[in-house]
């Protein structure tokens, strides 16, 4: 439903074409892994890089019958090449019923050994639950139960998201309407023991769009940042903690392009830092439906997002996007749209984004992939997705980036 109204929204505005966009190389014509770690499909996926580990973790049916998702794990030590075993995450007994989708995925983060899950559980309204916390303290290998993050387990959390700071601390955001006021905030909480427990509790923002993911991510300074989509306008807004989630301060938005709409496009953004030298670059991507200006945009900022270049667009039929570095080397990708569906392309730029590769295709639109998202590793730039082509079940599909020399053309600057 997210990706049928996306594609309606787009055709109103005019920016579908009827010629695809991304070029199909050598490079990316090369086997990609396909995966549903056991399950009978996969519906719904996250991935953190902890130091040089990756993790995955991934819901799906164990059969066409099952009306309950199986959570599995598993991670890779050597940059993405070779995978441990799947392992069921579960705590005391079967885990309840989780609702999660592509969009409100469910969320891992990794701090050595620690590991924390957190995810919406199933309630009798579509859509509507409480967040579910479970821990490991051995590497994912076994998972209690912790804490609701939002401490209101008769409430509605959606949408979340987590990270783990340099120093062992868990920081989770999510939306929720606690008031019912009849739109979603935004929330915060931290756990200093590994998602046992959760404390500051902190409302950042009142009034955000009601079903776009959101962005957590912690800078160089060790501050943090939350991108997330605004209510009015509709656009991508950022805000910042100097003080471990404390206190926050906005930054205003990013791109300025004054969306004014009535709904929820069910699209978010994504964000990165490239440390060079003494400089430390955020780059984001972020995706509006303006009306003549619509597309995937990418910007970035040398002052840790108080400012920021204008916006770039790399596609006007573009979304989805996420971006990731491998030394100098940026990569984005994003979720290309036409008329079969949605493909999976990416570009590269070695010039914070004055100049950008052509767009070559990792997976074709009949295949109907889905929010691709990218973490670096020792070897490149490791893109994930979900594919489920006509027939078929969903499944996790994931290539390596191998970084190369490429030819880069100017983007069409905007504003």
């Amino acid at each position: 439903m997210a990706i049928l109204s996306i594609q309606i929204l787009l055709f109103n505005l005019g920016v579908i074409p009827a010629v695809h966009s991304a070029e199909t190389s050598d490079e990316s014509k090369a086997h990609y892994t396909k995966s549903t770690l056991g399950l009978y499909d996969v519906t719904t996926f996250d991935i953190y890089k902890d130091g040089q580990n990756i993790h995955i973790i991934a819901g799906g049916r164990l059969s066409p019958d099952d009306t309950s998702l199986t959570i599995r794990h598993k991670q890779s030590k050597d940059g993405g090449y070779s995978w441990t075993d799947p392992i069921t995450v579960k705590a005391e007994g079967q885990l309840p019923a989780i609702n999660a989708k592509r969009g409100n995925d469910i969320q891992l983060a990794a701090k050595e050994n620690q590991l924390v899950a957190l995810m919406q559980k199933k309630s009798e309204l579509p859509g509507m639950g409480p967040v579910i916390s479970l821990y490991s303290t051995n590497n994912g290998e076994t998972w209690q139960s912790g804490s609701n993050p939002a401490k209101d387990d008769a409430g509605s959390q959606a949408h979340i998201d987590i990270i783990a700071d340099n120093k062992g601390i868990f920081h989770a955001i999510w939306l929720e309407d606690p008031e019912e006021n009849g739109y979603q905030s935004l929330r915060y909480a931290r756990s200093k023991d590994g998602g046992r427990s959760w404390s500051q509790l902190n409302t950042i923002e009142d009034t955000t769009c009601s079903c776009c993911w959101n962005t957590l991510l912690d800078s160089p300074l060790n501050h943090l940042k939350v991108l997330y989509r605004d209510m009015a306008p509709r656009d991508m807004a950022l805000v910042h903690s100097t003080d471990a989630g404390i206190t926050w301060q906005q930054l205003g938005t990013i791109g300025n392009f004054g969306w004014q709409l009535k709904g929820c496009p069910q699209v978010g953004g994504n964000a990165d830092y490239v440390i060079n030298g003494d400089m430390q670059w955020l780059h984001s991507l972020v995706w509006t439906g303006t009306p003549g200006k619509a597309g995937l945009y990418h910007l970035f900022s040398s002052d840790h997002g108080f400012t920021w270049s204008m916006p770039a667009r790399l596609s006007k039929t573009g979304m989805n996007g996420d971006i990731a570095h491998y030394g100098g080397h940026i990569v984005a990708v994003w979720n290309e749209l036409e008329a079969a569906g949605m493909s999976v392309v990416y570009a590269r730029t070695t010039d914070n984004g004055a100049t950008w590769s052509k767009p070559a295709q990792l997976a074709q639109a009949e295949n109907a992939t889905t929010q691709p998202r990218l973490v670096s590793t020792l070897n490149g730039v490791l893109a994930i997705w979900t594919e489920k082509p006509a027939g078929q079940t969903s499944y996790l599909a994931w290539k390596m980036i191998e970084i190369k020399a490429a030819h880069h053309t100017r983007r069409e600057a905007s504003m």
